[in-house]
């Protein structure tokens, strides 16, 4: 996380605390209120949403404290610790978090509830971060707006990623679930840790880190609209909304 933070330092100046804890805080809530608009045709829970979104909250110490033991093993070289210590202990707990409090629980009942928990445990990861790094290293409005572009919206998508596989395979049988809960777990990990590897090894990272991040939206909404468009409610929303028409 370090490492990445000190590649965006460049624009960093000293502002209010006050406005630096709103601009760390605003994005992690933001990205959370619009992903769950984004689930047309049931609504979770919004306390079952929050609950997991602070379950974030509580994995931030754990994984840095992981990630510390790793760097005092293995170092810190570029490659290793954009694919196994950052992305890779992130990606996994946060994995570990899904597959054990919501993959079998009742609310899971449609695709599209996979993104929205990856996405909340992901956000409430990335907004202790966000806070923590605004705290002892005060930064100016401008840089914490650009971590709400890059860092934060780039876990939200790791997410995105993440909760996608995990819906199919939630509503798959045999190897196919199997498979797809790798997915589920690997695909995420791979374009964390090309997103990481960008920002360590990239002198000028800003022309390689735009392109990739535009491309991450694109490909994530595109799973977003497949994911609700396997909705097993979609035909009875839509039953509902032809019986309200007038005769």
């Amino acid at each position: 996380m370090n490492y990445v933070d000190a590649a965006l330092e460049s624009i960093t100046i000293s502002t209010p605390i006050a406005a630096i804890l709103t601009a760390a805080i605003a994005p992690g809530i933001a990205l959370l209120v619009y992903f769950y608009l984004k689930d047309i045709y049931a609504s979770e829970p919004i306390v079952m949403v929050l609950r997991i979104f602070l379950v974030g909250f509580l994995i931030v110490l754990p994984i840095m404290a992981i990630q510390h033991g790793f760097v005092s093993l293995w170092g810190s070289h570029p490659l290793s610790y954009s694919f196994l210590i950052s992305a890779g202990v992130e990606e996994t707990v946060k994995w570990f978090v899904l597959y054990y409090l919501i993959y079998n629980h009742i609310e899971f009942d449609e695709h599209y509830d996979g993104i929205l928990y990856a996405v909340a445990v992901s956000l409430g990861f990335a907004t202790v971060e966000n806070v923590m790094y605004a705290l002892s290293n005060p930064a100016s409005f401008g840089f914490l707006l650009v971590r709400a572009l890059l860092p934060v919206s780039g876990h939200a998508l790791f997410g995105v990623l993440m909760g996608y596989y995990m819906g199919k395979a939630k509503f798959s049988k045999g190897h196919l679930e199997k498979r797809y809960l790798c997915f589920s777990l690997l695909i995420p990990i791979l374009w964390h840790g090309i997103y990481d590897l960008i920002m360590l090894t990239m002198t000028n990272w800003l022309w390689f880190i735009v392109p990739l991040m535009l491309f991450l939206w694109y490909f994530g909404m595109g799973k977003v609209k497949r994911a609700n468009l396997r909705s097993p409610f979609r035909l009875m929303k839509a039953e509902d909304d032809s019986s309200n028409l007038p005769s």
